[in-house]
């Protein structure tokens, strides 16, 4: 999702930071050791880790899948961003006595595991990186805000919680509510009850490829475009729900304050020959790559 003025693109991981999840809400912890093969898939079935509701592509599906089957796998700060995904022992988090033990441990981080998951689903390396780059990363096809709650979520779509640009914890839906993370220094990978409060962002949905050069996706339902740069000049053309466009190029117009969110930006879509607000393209506030408009 998008889009604030403070928005506007940051650097947030160099190559190699750890990708790592905030410490979370305290919830009971897991006192269980950690399983392997088939133990693993027998937690996963045990602790209801699975896909729990249809509509989700078999990318999605797989995905799911692989991280349930990681049930019972410790957490570790920085766990899973070696050079292939998979579990790696971690690193101590300076903020979180809890991962005292995390260089100990064989694990992930909420990252890492999102990042497990879809290589093994897609059989590519798509998403390796932080939260928050997974969360605005080119292969998002669909996001939904945070007041939508679950009712549009399919299972394998990604939940975020935190800033507009500042994602620190990433889990994966598995439908009926429910969602799989690894959550948090002492504990194990787990299935958890989605949770709407706090700083949840919203969700997206992984596709299997990035979009062209130039192309991105819409987000929202009824989306209107315009003749210039203003939510009161003329509509042209309403996307019902998230579509794919070409952005020529974009320009500071008109502030627009909608669905939680500031913008000044807008692109012009010259397949349309309209505008629209920058709030509704997936990406940072300022879209990377697109040049300003003469």
């Amino acid at each position: 999702m998008h889009h604030t003025l403070a928005r506007a693109r940051r650097t947030f991981a160099a190559a190699g930071l750890v990708a790592a999840c905030a410490v979370l809400p305290s919830a009971p912890l897991s006192s269980a050791a950690p399983s392997s093969g088939t133990a693993l898939r027998t937690a996963a079935a045990a602790g209801g880790c699975d896909v729990l509701a249809p509509g989700a592509s078999a990318a999605a599906e797989a995905a799911v899948r692989a991280a349930c089957s990681q049930l019972g796998v410790w957490y570790s700060w920085g766990g899973g961003h070696g050079p292939q995904p998979g579990a790696t022992y971690g690193q101590v988090d300076p903020t979180d006595p809890a991962s005292n033990h995390d260089p100990e441990r064989r694990g992930f981080d909420c990252s890492g595991l999102v990042r497990y998951a879809y290589a093994q689903a897609t059989g590519e390396d798509i998403l390796n990186g932080t939260a928050n780059s997974q969360y605005h990363s080119s292969r998002v096809t669909a996001r939904f805000g945070a007041g939508q709650g679950t009712g549009p979520l399919l299972p394998g779509d990604l939940l975020g919680w935190g800033g507009a640009n500042s994602i620190h914890h990433i889990a994966v839906y598995l439908g009926a509510g429910k969602m799989v993370e690894a959550r948090q220094s002492g504990t194990h990978v787990m299935v958890s009850d989605v949770r709407l409060g706090g700083d949840y962002n919203g969700a997206v949905r992984i596709g299997g490829s990035p979009a062209p050069s130039g192309t991105f996706s819409t987000w929202g339902t009824d989306v209107w475009t315009h003749v210039e740069p203003s939510t009161t000049s003329a509509r042209v053309s309403k996307f019902a729900g998230p579509t794919r466009v070409k952005v020529g190029c974009q320009k500071h117009a008109q502030l627009v304050e909608a669905d939680g969110y500031r913008n000044d930006a807008w692109s012009y879509l010259p397949d349309y020959q309209a505008w629209i607000t920058n709030i509704y393209i997936q990406g940072p506030a300022w879209l990377d790559g697109v040049p300003t408009c003469a």
